[in-house]
C-alpha cells in the first residue's frame, strides 16, 4: 500500500476535506471563508500568505487554505496543491476588467498543473449581491463561455456557482456540492 493511499485512507476515517481557494486579490476569498465560518464577512483584512481554517460542514471538516490572490504569491500557489481534494476558484463578479487576468491565472497556474489532476474545482462568482438578475445570468454566461472547463475536465469533476461573501447567497448550495461527493 502507496503512502497516498494511507493518507487517503486516513482522511476518509477522519471525514476531512482539503480545500484550496484561489483566486486574483480582492476576489472575495477571506470573506467567503469568514462568511462560512460563521464570522462577521465585512471584518476582514487581504490575506498576506495564507491562512488555514477548518470548517464543520455535514460531519465533514473543510480543512480551508486560504491564498493570497497578490500577483507576488501567484508564483507559490503551486506549494499546496498537494493532497488538495478540491480547489474552489474565486472570481470578482463586480470586476469584469480583471476576467481575462483571471481566466489566464486559473488555465496556467491552477488546472493545467499535474499535480492538481483528479481534484474536484468550484468556481465562483462573488460579489453577487451587487448585481441585478439579469446581471448575474450575463456574469455567469460570459464565465462559462470563457473558462470552457468542460474542454478541460469531466462535468461531474467542476461546477459553476454565483454567490455573495458578504450575504452568504450561494455559498452554501457551493459547499453541499463539494461534501455530496461519493469519494469522501
Amino acid at each position: 500500500m502507496g503512502l497516498l493511499s494511507i493518507i487517503r485512507k486516513q482522511k476518509l476515517k477522519d471525514r476531512e476535506i482539503r480545500v484550496l481557494i484561489l483566486g486574483l486579490d480582492n476576489a472575495g476569498k477571506s470573506t467567503i471563508v469568514s462568511n462560512l465560518m460563521g464570522r462577521d464577512p465585512l471584518d476582514v483584512v487581504p490575506t498576506a500568505g495564507f491562512s488555514i481554517h477548518t470548517v464543520p460542514w455535514k460531519g465533514y471538516n473543510l480543512n480551508v487554505w486560504d491564498i493570497g490572490g497578490q500577483l507576488s504569491l501567484r508564483g507559490f500557489w503551486s506549494n499546496y496543491f498537494d493532497r488538495s481534494d478540491v480547489v474552489i476558484w474565486v472570481i470578482d463578479g463586480s470586476n469584469i476588467a480583471q476576467l481575462e487576468e483571471s481566466y489566464r491565472e486559473l488555465r496556467e497556474k491552477v488546472i493545467r498543473q499535474d499535480q492538481l489532476s483528479g481534484v474536484y474545482f468550484v468556481v465562483l462568482i462573488n460579489k453577487v449581491d451587487m448585481m441585478t438578475e439579469e446581471d448575474k445570468l450575463n456574469v455567469k454566461r460570459m464565465v462559462d463561455e470563457e473558462l470552457k472547463l468542460s474542454r478541460e475536465m469531466p462535468p461531474e469533476k467542476f461546477t459553476t456557482r454565483a454567490v455573495s461573501g458578504i450575504s452568504g447567497e450561494g455559498l452554501r448550495e457551493a459547499v453541499d456540492w463539494v461534501v455530496e461527493k461519493d469519494v469522501w
